[in-house]
């Protein structure tokens, strides 16, 4: 599977490049508005880069792991260069207040809002996961939760998360749900800050 990852010169998207570069059956491409940047971080990481236009049309899976606030933007601007291919939105709104860190206040998910700029599926997944733990010397002990409506865009997704943890690829429901996934990373960032750790998720009961 070629996999596009837009914004793979951030943490996440490097992570995300470094643990999909060791699994055999997969070719990452990352991208970045900077093709020159995008070479340099692919030499260091040992993988291809490409402005962002140039990987998104060249991918059978298009990672969106820009930060949150360009997501949309992104999204907006790629939207020829995706087409129809699928597309799994990684990004969570965090408002980060006097109280904690909390969920965005829009009444759809980050994930809901890019299905609604682009014309192919959107998927969204891999909340859960840390750049950090992602990208250690093992893979994560984590499960990986994925929501989406379309079912092939959907099992392209889990089979990426299944193949970047340690843990379960866990299909989480429609792409409705993506705004409990991107508030549970506010959670999860909350409970990070309180004990200074990189906890991560793992679901209980599943056969």
């Amino acid at each position: 599977m070629r996999v596009a990852v837009v914004g793979g010169t951030g943490p996440f998207g490097s992570a995300l490049a470094t643990r999909l570069r060791e699994i055999p059956g997969y070719d990452v491409v990352i991208g970045s508005r900077d093709a020159e940047r995008a070479q340099d971080v692919a030499a260091e990481l040992g993988v291809t880069g490409a402005t962002n236009e140039d990987a998104a049309r060249s991918a059978d899976l298009v990672v969106l792991a820009t930060k949150a606030d360009a997501t949309l933007d992104t999204a907006r601007a790629l939207s020829a260069a995706i087409g129809m291919t699928p597309v799994l939105c990684v990004a969570s709104e965090l408002r980060f207040t006097p109280a904690g860190v909390l969920p965005c206040e829009e009444a759809t998910s980050l994930a809901e809002r890019v299905q609604g700029a682009l014309q192919g599926p959107v998927v969204a997944g891999l909340h859960s996961l840390a750049a950090s733990s992602l990208g250690g010397t093992t893979a994560p002990d984590e499960d990986a939760f994925v929501c989406g409506d379309d079912a092939d865009a959907k099992a392209l997704a889990l089979e990426l998360a299944e193949a970047v943890t340690a843990g379960r690829a866990v299909d989480a429901g429609p792409l409705a749900g993506a705004r409990a996934l991107e508030g549970l990373t506010a959670v999860l960032v909350s409970v990070n800050k309180r004990y200074k750790a990189h906890a991560g998720l793992k679901v209980t009961g599943l056969g």
